[in-house]
Formats: C-alpha cells, structure tokens, sequence
C-alpha cells in the first residue's frame, strides 16, 4: 500500500536550519528546491512564514551514551530544556531519567532547534 514514508516539519529561517541540523548536529542535510533533506533519516525540513513551533517534540533522536551526546551539543551552544514536573523531572544537565518506575526509555533529554521545534535524544534501557 504504501512505498515510503518520511516525516515533515516546518521552520523560519531555512539557512539557520541547515546550519544546525548539519554543522551543529552534524547530519547529512542536502538542499532540495522545496527544502532540506535530511539524508538517511527519512526527514524533511520545510520553510514557512508563518511558522509557529510545534509545542511537542517532531523529531527523536536515538542514542546510546546520553550524556556523552548532551555533552557534546551543550559545548556546541545547544541549551537543553529543564523541567520538575513529576516523573518529567530533569537535572543539572536537563535529562530526565528513569528510574524503572515508568514505562518508557531510560533516558530523555529535550531540546529546541533555531525556529523553536523540540527534539529530543533517547536512551533506551
């Protein structure tokens, strides 16, 4: 039924896009006249005026070591999000881990790109 699928999400300012999803996050991005591609990650970035930023996370990022990968976008400028919100509680370094009392991965950390989309990096167990 169907051949393929890819997410899409919009931002403000393509170039800024392009700059953070390739030099600061260091992946394969190419222009497409319609956008950005993000090579293979089945994403596509797209401009738009009217942009506002989704208030969810669009995008997940697996990884297996969080903190070394938080580490490494903080000293590339990256500010991660920090929360006290029962289990979403975060801590110095703005990931929130779990302790087996909650389903889900082990841990979480959440972040913004320039036009204010979150993402997210996962550790699973």
């Amino acid at each position: 039924m169907f051949t393929n699928t890819f997410s899409s999400f919009s931002v403000n300012d393509l170039q800024k896009a392009k700059d953070f999803y390739g030099i600061t996050l260091g992946l394969d991005v190419e222009e497409r006249n319609e956008g950005l591609e993000i090579l293979d990650k089945k994403v596509f970035i797209y401009p738009k005026e009217s942009h506002q930023p989704a208030t969810f996370t669009v995008l997940n990022f697996m990884v297996e070591d969080i903190d070394k990968v938080v580490d490494e976008l903080s000293s590339k400028g990256v500010d991660f999000e920090h929360y006290d919100q029962g289990y979403m509680k975060t801590d110095a370094k703005g990931i929130c881990r779990n302790d087996g009392k909650y389903p889900g991965p082990l841990a979480i950390a959440w972040f913004k790109d320039p036009a204010g989309n979150f993402l997210a990096l996962i550790q699973e167990k």
